[in-house]
């Protein structure tokens, strides 16, 4: 299945180390973040998930959930989890899901079979609470992900879904915004009260709105 920017999400029901899963229900309405790896006890995947555990404060200020993938099984998540708390200094306070029958992978298309047949590549779905994809990010397996770069699209996402604005290149949250094609300048001036900068006719910048 290839899972397109504005596509509802499939539902899953699945094993996990927190126990079996309904993935609708167990989203709510909480944005997710559901990220997939090759495999238990791997190096690279190890320094991820200690990473995203860290990060819990960010993701819940963001009402944002976490969780995560591999093709194997609950007891070995477990015992991957110990290891991940000892060697990441952290707690891994989110659920791993166990896959070995493929089955959310495949719903997913999160096994790429030119890269490898059966493991799971290091894909990012990031999931608002209409159960709607908003982002994919997909990365090899040699490398590891950049979590500060998925928190700063989900602050673009969240700012963007409520107001009249982008963000451009490089933004981070509290950085000036680009004001959307759709609105002229002279409504832009009216809608965003603390300035608007008019570059071009169609570049024109404004503090972000919600800060």
């Amino acid at each position: 299945m290839v899972l397109q920017l504005g596509d509802t999400v499939p539902d899953f029901t699945q094993a996990s180390s927190a126990g079996e899963i309904s993935f609708y229900k167990w989203a709510g309405d909480s944005w997710v973040v559901l990220f997939s790896h090759p495999a238990d006890y791997t190096p690279v995947c190890t320094t991820e998930l200690g990473e995203v555990a860290k990060l819990k404060p960010e993701f819940d200020k963001r009402n944002v959930k976490t969780i995560a993938l591999s093709v194997d099984d609950t007891e070995s998540h477990k015992g991957w989890i110990a290891d991940i708390d000892e060697t990441q200094n952290t707690t891994v306070n989110y659920p791993i899901i166990a896959d070995g029958d493929r089955k959310v992978s495949d719903l997913y298309g999160m096994i790429h079979p030119k890269a490898n047949a059966s493991l799971t590549v290091r894909t990012v779905f990031v999931i608002d609470p209409d159960k709607k994809l908003r982002l994919t990010i997909t990365y090899p397996p040699s490398t590891g992900r950049n979590f500060d770069e998925i928190l700063r699209v989900i602050d673009s996402l969240q700012l963007t879904d409520h107001h009249q604005v982008a963000t451009p290149v490089n933004w981070k949250d509290g950085e000036d915004c680009v004001v959307v094609p759709s609105i002229s300048t002279e409504e832009a001036r009216k809608k965003f009260p603390k300035g608007v900068n008019e570059i071009k006719p169609y570049l024109r910048m404004t503090p972000q709105p919600n800060k």
